[in-house]
């Protein structure tokens, strides 16, 4: 499961939270799954550091007057349970090693927007 915004003002967009290795059993995150603990993950499930550093979620924030930001919301199932990363692993590196292995895959689109 990852959060990006592909329009924040960096070159490269702005990864917000990423999980890897979610069971195939669990149809949601419990709620606050984002927090910087990690306890409300289901067992295995492996957080990533995003762009601010934080393995959790960091929310929504575009800069003052730069226009909507779209934040893609992506659910990847994957052929194999457990994809081999490590809790330092990136966001773009978690992308490149599930590319060979998704099975299906579920995207929910938020917008967010500052005004100046």
């Amino acid at each position: 499961m990852t959060v990006y915004d592909p329009d924040a003002p960096t070159g490269s967009g702005f990864w917000h939270w990423s999980v890897a290795n979610i069971p195939a059993s669990v149809t949601e995150p419990a709620s606050d799954a984002g927090n910087g603990t990690g306890e409300l993950l289901p067992p295995g499930a492996v957080r990533l550091p995003g762009d601010a550093g934080a393995a959790r979620f960091i929310g929504a924030a575009p800069p003052a007057g730069h226009g909507p930001h779209r934040y893609f919301i992506v659910v990847q199932a994957l052929d194999v349970e457990d994809i081999g990363v490590e809790a330092n692993t990136t966001p773009a590196l978690l992308g490149f090693r599930i590319s060979g292995h998704v099975l299906g895959r579920a995207v929910l689109t938020a917008t967010a927007e500052t005004a100046v």
